[in-house]
């Protein structure tokens, strides 16, 4: 899909702003995973939720449901009409082909995004949109929302402060013993990829943003349907990959991720991190999608740096959400979002 250059009035930047106590939001689609992030935000009070644009007149009604004890003035809204609605940001949770058109429409309009990933199905729509942000000045992020697990800042931390030594390998995997449930998943066009689109970005951002965004040197991956090796895996989707990262740093990572294996659990979650003097490791437990161990490992011995229960799954867009409070403003950080995704379009070879 070419994108086409849009023309913006002048930069809401140019114009002064009064910032509100919380940011003025709307929602775009409210799906599982959207109506999980509206929650968080609702019931967190990190912002006002003013409407909700789904095309399902039964979720939308859910949705207002649900919150209606947090944002009770909230409207269900047209997407066209929350772009006129007066509000600060937008929370993007639809299918992988629409974000890049409503992204860039939103920000085309002054409005900040936060896009459930991936922001785009390849690396070329996603920098189109980090470039319009970056020329409308407003505030840009993805839903990486395991960074946010208790205990993954605590790993970064020990790798950036040298106490592991010299960090050299990494291995992350993200099994899930189901497969997607929505019929789009299983469209190329639509969904831009399989089981490394929906699992894998989570793992390839995790390793970059634990280890500080090192380049890429080299990828290499071999992507699986049902047993057999896709050798055209732009037209076909993958439901196994296996996959090495060469990195800058001189570490070498190795990915894992698949739906539908017989793991004999729900879901296998790890990303483990071995340096010179340490280690560090993020593993769920009992096959849960939810709760997750920490661990900070010297020789044979381990120090907790989390347990559950860790109510981490809301945490990336409230973050978001009080980081608009105090400024709109584009965030350079944004553009790592277009390395994980020049990094996914190497594994399927684009």
């Amino acid at each position: 899909m070419q994108v086409q250059e849009l023309q913006f009035p002048a930069s809401p930047a140019a114009r002064p702003e009064l910032r509100p106590l919380r940011p003025r939001l709307g929602f775009v689609g409210v799906g599982w995973i959207g109506a999980h992030r509206l929650e968080a935000v609702a019931s967190a009070q990190a912002a006002d939720v003013v409407g909700i644009a789904d095309a399902r007149l039964e979720a939308t009604r859910e949705a207002l449901r649900r919150i209606q004890q947090h944002a009770p003035s909230a409207r269900a809204m047209t997407f066209d009409h929350l772009l006129e609605a007066g509000l600060d940001g937008i929370v993007i949770a639809t299918p992988n082909a629409a974000h890049v058109e409503q992204s860039i429409a939103a920000l085309g309009s002054g409005l900040a995004v936060f896009c459930e990933k991936p922001l785009s199905r390849t690396a070329g729509e996603a920098q189109t949109i980090v470039d319009t942000a970056r020329a409308r000045d407003r505030l840009l992020d993805v839903d990486f929302c395991y960074r946010h697990v208790a205990g993954v800042p605590q790993m970064a931390e020990l790798v950036s402060s040298g106490a592991l030594g010299k960090v050299y390998t990494a291995h992350l995997v993200f099994h899930n013993a189901y497969g997607p449930d929505k019929a789009w998943f299983n469209d190329p066009e639509q969904a831009g990829g399989g089981c490394v689109m929906d699992l894998g970005i989570h793992l390839i951002d995790l390793l970059l943003w634990v280890t500080g965004f090192p380049q890429a040197e080299h990828v290499e991956s071999r992507l699986y349907s049902r047993g057999a090796l896709l050798h055209t895996p732009q037209r076909e989707l993958e439901d196994y990959a296996d996959i090495t990262l060469d990195l800058s740093s001189g570490m070498t990572a190795h990915l894992a991720c698949s739906w539908r294996l017989s793991a004999g659990c729900d879901a296998v979650i790890e990303a483990t991190f071995h340096g010179t003097r340490g280690s560090v490791r993020l593993r769920n437990v009992g096959g849960s999608f939810y709760d997750f161990t920490a661990e900070h490992c010297e020789g044979t011995r381990c120090t907790p740096l989390s347990t559950p229960p860790d109510d981490w799954g809301g945490r990336a867009i409230c973050d978001w959400a009080r980081r608009l409070a105090i400024s709109p403003r584009f965030d350079e950080r944004a553009t790592h979002l277009v390395e994980v995704s020049r990094i996914v379009d190497r594994i399927y070879g684009r």
